[in-house]
């Protein structure tokens, strides 16, 4: 890996050779010294019916947080603040696209939740019903998923952007008793036709009883015998429903994350330990006060959304904004404009976003007010060096610490990250830091040996954590293989990694995610920094096609920065940057000059198809990508590349 020190030496604010802060290590000795005690009292922060028996029954790799006791997910979020000034203060601001607005305190959304919660059990849903919920970013969303815990459901979010396929997947899977959709959702100002999808699915799913409908989009639907419209249902609800106390191994929710082969597997999380560690690592990552305005633009359909928009921001009382729409509609600027309009005090968000706003330059971010900011971060992937200097530099105006943060669906919460509650250390741009406190992580060889500092392995973690999943849906066994096996009595996330001589950590991304090249193993992360390293280059996609010689061969799809021009000639100093940075083996075959490439709604890069693009491959599923324009453009590029005659 090349060494990004030219990056920490432009800001005299960024130290090179440094340690952990002694606050970190004690307490993060402390906590895998003795983890029963130190878990314990993180979960006293929590509000019990029943305090636990045990605080670990530890089963490898099954792990039972907190047996014996029992609480409320709902409880945590919403009543313990009901009798507080918290009360009154706005819980979810909401902003479309179109800049429409909503906000709902703490009190409202409380009676929306008991109201819903109640819509529920009339309906004849219980305690361990499973509840499929489809719908767009709106506040409709969370109140769903908390009605749900209230009374003992267990929710099942499918993101919005999936198709009638993938949500009946997923509903006969955890054999849903309810789905809650909407009539339709906005996104880059179009109708998205959700109940359309889920009338194409409901007919293959045999155990949904009722379809709830919420009015959002205003359009014509169709109301079968199943379907029922969430505001007729609202209007007779009781005002409150009692809380259902559960089993703090009980289940809150299924997710359902890809995996490289086969079906999506359900990651299962329990209640006590994943509420614990989202409190937890909440306040020593974000450092949560009352008076903070926290934007995550994550969707909920995906993790993040589900810990850091739903549930720990609202265990911690804080103010926390919303948004349904695209980063870059109607103009690249609705995070910035969000910011200011709101007060938004955090920021977390993508590095896939801020490459996309970076290759707009600097002036719209600067033509807002960003001054209420105290802290940035990112998630979801590794953040280049390239890309977090223009955060800090840019939009942090180099007064905002960055918390770039490394963790997963099956995690359930962050587990590395610099925790600014705890004490604020030197900043290294790309780095993820140190495990949060009670999170044993490491990286290892192929025999699962620690490996010496500057060498690629394998982030592992060799102790339980509270907010580990409990298992996958309906495969016990499945869990065991594909989390457990490959290290024996370690969680092994699949990602590389590395341990600097300080002790940073810094991911390297998916280790399945890897091309090689002559033998070499070159990880698609690293590639990808060295192209957006160079002036020129905003956003990089790198992936692989067969070659006879080498086994793969590279090839990189690339999106210039504004003011630069595609050309033969910039596809030369491209190249030639690669080779003196990475060097020879790293030399890209093709490299290809688009405005944009595929992604996700969640903001991946969808990588498989430009690989089959690139190999003449199938293109497969489409039904989560963002722009089709963009394999549009991405295949042009690919034959006119094929077409040009070079020297």
């Amino acid at each position: 890996m090349s060494s990004p020190s030219k990056l920490y030496e432009e800001s005299g604010k960024l130290k090179l050779s440094v340690r952990p802060g002694k606050q970190l290590e004690k307490l993060s000795k402390e906590a895998l010294e003795d983890p029963d005690k130190f878990w314990a009292e993180q979960a006293r922060n929590l509000v019990w019916f029943e305090e636990w028996d045990k605080v670990l029954d530890w089963n490898p790799p099954f792990a039972k947080w907190f047996a014996g006791g029992k609480l409320n997910a709902s409880v945590n979020c919403l009543d313990r603040h009901i009798n507080t000034d918290t009360k009154n203060k706005a819980a979810i601001i909401w902003e479309a696209e179109n800049g429409e607005t909503r906000t709902l305190t703490y009190l409202q959304l409380y009676y929306q939740v008991n109201k819903f919660a109640n819509v529920l059990k009339d309906l004849g849903v219980k305690k361990g019903d499973r509840v499929t919920i489809y719908l767009p970013m709106v506040p409709e969303l969370p109140i769903a998923m908390l009605a749900c815990a209230r009374i003992g459901a267990i929710h099942s979010v499918v993101f919005s952007g999936f198709s009638a396929q993938a949500l009946t997947d997923r509903a006969n899977d955890a054999q849903s008793k309810v789905i809650i959709t909407a009539d339709g959702g906005m996104r880059k100002g179009r109708l998205v036709e959700l109940k359309k999808v889920v009338d194409e699915s409901t007919g293959s799913v045999p155990s949904v009883e009722h379809v709830i409908v919420l009015r959002r989009a205003g359009n014509k639907v169709e109301m079968g015998p199943k379907d029922l419209w969430w505001h007729e249902l609202m209007e007779n609800a009781k005002a409150y429903c009692p809380p259902e106390p559960v089993e703090s191994t009980h289940p809150l929710y299924i997710l359902y994350t890809s995996g490289t082969t086969g079906k999506p597997k359900g990651v299962m999380h329990g209640t006590g330990g994943y509420l614990t560690h989202l409190y937890s690592t909440a306040k020593w990552v974000f450092d949560f006060s009352k008076q903070d305005v926290f934007f995550c633009t994550a969707d909920i359909g995906w993790v993040t959304g589900h810990s850091y928009i739903v549930y720990a921001p609202l265990m911690h009382g804080v103010t926390e904004i919303m948004y349904e729409g695209a980063p870059d509609f109607p103009k690249p600027d609705r995070y910035w404009a969000i910011v200011e309009k709101h007060g938004a005090t955090i920021l977390y968000t993508t590095p896939t976003a801020l490459r996309m706003y970076m290759k707009y330059g600097d002036s719209i971010p600067n033509s807002f007010d960003l001054s209420s900011l105290r802290l940035l971060g990112t998630v979801g992937e590794p953040i280049n060096p390239e890309v977090w200097m223009w955060y800090f530099k840019t939009i942090g105006k180099e007064n905002c610490p960055i918390i770039d943060t490394w963790w997963q669906t099956e995690t359930g919460g962050i587990m590395l990250s610099m925790c600014t509650c705890i004490e604020t250390i030197p900043m290294k741009p790309g780095s993820a830091t140190f495990p949060v406190p009670g999170v044993d992580a490491a990286v290892v060889d192929e025999e699962g040996k620690p490996v010496a500092p500057g060498t690629k392995g394998y982030i592992v973690v060799r102790k339980p954590w509270p907010g580990m999943l409990l298992t996958l849906w309906g495969d016990d066994e499945k869990y065991k293989q594909v989390y457990w096996s490959r290290f024996a009595g370690t969680y092994y996330p699949g990602d590389y990694a590395l341990v600097d001589h300080d002790g940073y950590l810094w991911l390297l991304g998916r280790a399945d995610d890897v091309l090689k090249v002559a033998g070499h193993r070159l990880g698609t992360m690293e590639l990808e920094s060295a192209f957006v390293s160079h002036k020129a280059i905003a956003e990089a996609a790198v992936a692989s096609k067969p070659d006879a010689t080498k086994g793969e061969s590279i090839i990189a799809f690339l999106v210039p920065k504004e003011g630069f021009e595609k050309s033969e000639q910039l596809r030369k100093e491209v190249v030639a940057h690669i080779r003196s940075t990475l060097g020879p083996i790293a030399t890209p075959d093709d490299v290809y000059f688009v405005s944009k490439l595929p992604k996700t709604r969640s903001g991946k890069i969808m990588r498989r198809l430009l690989k089959s693009i690139a190999s003449g491959g199938q293109i497969g599923d489409i039904t989560t990508l963002e722009d089709g324009a963009a394999i549009d453009e991405v295949k042009q590029a690919y034959e006119d590349l094929k077409k040009a005659v070079r020297p």
